[in-house]
């Protein structure tokens, strides 16, 4: 990796064989191009070099902010080390304690689970039963009701045979 002040030199040396090869020096190194052409060439050169300086300084700065802020993250990572530390060696006092009435609320559920299954198999069993409870007591209702209309018209009928023997009987004597 080259340093900026490598890349500096290296980029005068490709003007100079740019400069060499346009006929602006010559090979033995004395000017080919009059004053105002050579002042330009300073002049660009000069303007070259301070784009440069600004640059380094630019790069500098940065920089020093990336080591500022690496800092910040170094102690950050530090404190948070720290608290982690803590974190992992804290030991709840009623931990034990928390397991136990865990484990128990666990069992509890697991009957609770249980119960309930049973309790909503003889809901439905209970539900079963009852509707054949009630069928078979509206069938006896129903039942009944033919009985009792049964009943009247036998006695009506009787009452009525009764009373035609009656008429039967008092028509004979």
């Amino acid at each position: 990796m080259t340093t900026p002040k490598q890349m500096e030199q290296q980029q005068q040396q490709q003007q100079i064989v740019k400069m060499k090869n346009s006929g602006m020096i010559s090979y033995n190194g004395s000017p080919m191009i009059d004053d105002r052409d050579e002042e330009m060439t300073r002049s660009a050169l000069s303007a070259f070099r301070a784009k440069e300086e600004e640059i380094e300084r630019k790069r500098k700065e940065v920089s020093d902010k990336v080591h500022a802020q690496l800092g910040r993250v170094e102690e950050e990572t530090k404190r948070l080390a720290e608290i982690r530390e803590k974190l992992e060696t804290f030991v709840d006092p009623a931990g034990k304690e928390v397991t136990i009435v865990r484990k128990k609320i666990d069992l509890v559920n697991r009957e609770l689970k249980g119960m309930g299954q049973n309790c909503q198999r003889k809901e439905k069993e209970y539900k079963e039963a009852l509707d054949a409870f009630n069928a078979k007591s509206k069938e006896k209702a129903q039942l009944v009701t033919k009985l009792m209309e049964l009943v009247s018209e036998s006695e009506k009928l009787r009452m009525k045979k009764l009373e035609e023997l009656s008429k039967h009987i008092e028509a004979l004597h």
